[in-house]
């Protein structure tokens, strides 16, 4: 029995009639399915933790040390503490006050070994270092008062650079020993007298051993 043109047509239209009518089920389906959000990330950063410290720096007749506060990062690793706030003293006052170590100057690294901390700069501090004998005691003292006054337990400070010990800056004030620090060098914020008590100082103050004029 042969098979009718017109059956085979009619079966074929049938089927691309069902496949229409799915198809378009299945679009209208698609489109009434709501489409995710994208997720967007609600972590925040937690916010900088800020230590307020007390820098030294000269006056400006030279005579005394005199102080500023200011904000640094604080930091899990003391050294790293201790390290931002001897680069604020590179990085100089904000006031009338003038520096006491060269702009340039590396910290290079910061260890601490008892009540003493071991400061390492670069080489820029005594090769790029300006000043006198007056000047050298401001820088000595700036750096021991500002350790001592931050971090209580730290009384006195060594000065090397570039990983060795030094004898001076600039050939007036020793340093191949710790410099303890004396705050009979510095003035009180409120300018009311240029020394304070040995009490204050937090230990016994001692003036520091100054080299002999070189020839």
């Amino acid at each position: 029995m042969k098979k009718s043109p017109f059956r085979d047509r009619l079966l074929l239209l049938a089927f691309l009639l069902v496949l229409l009518v799915f198809g378009a089920l299945v679009l209208r389906m698609y489109r009434q399915t709501p489409v995710p959000e994208e997720k967007v990330s609600t972590v925040q950063e937690e916010p900088r933790r800020l230590r307020e410290v007390r820098l030294y720096f000269g006056s400006a007749d030279g005579e005394y040390l005199g102080s500023e506060t200011r904000e640094i990062e604080d930091c899990p690793e003391e050294t790293d503490c201790i390290r931002s706030m001897v680069q604020a003293l590179v990085n100089g006052p904000v006031s009338d006050l003038i520096p006491v170590l060269p702009l340039h100057t590396i910290v290079r690294s910061v260890t601490v070994d008892g009540g003493t901390a071991v400061i390492d700069f670069s080489r820029d501090l005594i090769s790029a270092y300006p000043g006198g004998s007056s000047s050298e005691l401001l820088t000595v003292y700036s750096l021991a008062n500002s350790l001592a006054e931050n971090f209580p337990h730290i009384r006195q400070v060594q000065i090397i650079v570039e990983g060795e010990p030094i004898e001076s800056l600039n050939g007036h004030v020793d340093l191949r020993d710790p410099v303890q620090a004396d705050f009979r060098f510095s003035r009180p914020p409120n300018g009311s007298s240029k020394e304070t008590s040995e009490a204050e100082a937090g230990g016994e103050g001692h003036p520091p051993t100054v080299l002999p004029e070189r020839d």
